[in-house]
């Protein structure tokens, strides 16, 4: 298992500087210290590689995308707190989040894996932001919901993109605890609801 988490280590690494054409098993090899077969032993090919680190980094922030308790506070409060947790998570573990979007935004005659699974996981986010919608805002109907969920989704990968480009000097938490405010008031006005002062 030590020998995976090297290999997988050693991916992100090389992805994160060459991106998806310039990731390759030689290079892994180089970068981890463990012989190519190694390498093959655990992971079919480059794609399965990249597959499983963008898996492994989405297990991580998936554990983030969690809406606290009611008793911790009021709904935005609960909000505020799941964005900041999910801004964290994504820099310490952003690479699923940054190899997805190369691959996402790339068309190729084969879809590589890895574009497959980023994919099915941004089901999965989408299905948890919307989950959350619906329980602070039981009022919403389906479109609503939906057209939040998508605008979470596109301005949560707008301050990442933003934070890659510029670097470290970009505040992640406090820009998505501002995004989480701005949906958390637009559902309101879509409610037809008053946001609450405060």
């Amino acid at each position: 298992m030590e020998s995976r988490q090297r290999i997988l280590d050693a991916t992100v690494e090389i992805a994160g500087e060459r991106g998806y054409d310039g990731t390759s098993i030689a290079a892994v090899s180089a970068k981890c210290g463990l012989p190519a077969s190694s390498i093959y032993w655990h992971f079919k090919d480059k794609d399965d590689l990249i597959a499983a680190v963008i898996e492994r980094s989405f297990e991580t922030w998936l554990t983030a995308v969690e809406l606290p308790a009611q008793e911790t506070g009021t709904p935005l409060e609960r909000v505020l707190t799941m964005a900041a947790n999910v801004a964290r998570s994504l820099v310490d573990a952003p690479d699923f989040l940054r190899l997805g979007l190369m691959l996402a935004l790339e068309r190729r005659p084969t879809e590589p894996r890895g574009r497959t699974v980023f994919l099915q996981v941004r089901d999965i986010s989408r299905q948890k932001i919307t989950e959350v919608i619906t329980a602070l805002f039981p009022a919403l109907d389906e479109a609503a919901v939906d057209t939040l969920a998508t605008y979470a989704i596109a301005g949560a990968d707008g301050l990442f993109i933003q934070r890659e480009v510029i670097g470290d000097t970009v505040d992640l938490v406090a820009l998505f605890e501002l995004h989480a405010r701005l949906v958390h008031d637009a559902a309101f006005r879509m409610a037809a609801v008053a946001p609450p002062r405060g």
